[in-house]
């Protein structure tokens, strides 16, 4: 049997596309993503995993929650913004390129801003969150 190949009828996943989390067909059809939103994504989860946390992967993560309980000290800040920086470059450096990263806190909220580079196309895009402790993080 040969194998399916893409035809004018069954097109493939255009470029810029990937398969969406989680995976779920509509009518018929995978669903997809733009890959800037699966990048982002990626980075959520470099910055709020816990090293240790992933079974397997021990080492992935670094751990940006534990700000929200530290003191609000400059000195705290500029160390987690370049573990930060480290983890990006460690785990996704294939993909971007970090050119900056700006934590802040104040009043008990966390705000973070990434800026990076696409190395495939030299894009640079910006990635800003903020969370609280007990509430999820937002993003802007």
């Amino acid at each position: 049997m040969a194998l399916d190949r893409p035809t004018a009828d069954r097109p493939t996943m255009g470029r810029g596309h990937a398969v969406c989390f989680p995976f779920a067909l509509t009518g018929g059809e995978m669903r997809t993503r733009v890959l800037a939103d699966t990048l982002h994504g990626r980075i959520v989860q470099v910055l709020f995993t816990e090293p240790g946390e992933r079974v397997g992967l021990p080492e992935f993560g670094c751990g940006l929650f534990r700000l929200v309980f530290e003191p609000d000290d400059e000195l705290i800040a500029a160390a987690l913004s370049y573990t930060v920086r480290e983890a990006l470059d460690h785990w996704l450096g294939a993909e971007i390129a970090v050119d900056g990263v700006d934590i802040s806190h104040d009043d008990g909220e966390v705000r973070v801003e990434i800026g990076y580079t696409h190395k495939a196309d030299r894009v640079r895009e910006a990635l800003r969150l903020r969370f609280r402790e007990g509430s999820p993080w937002m993003t802007g």
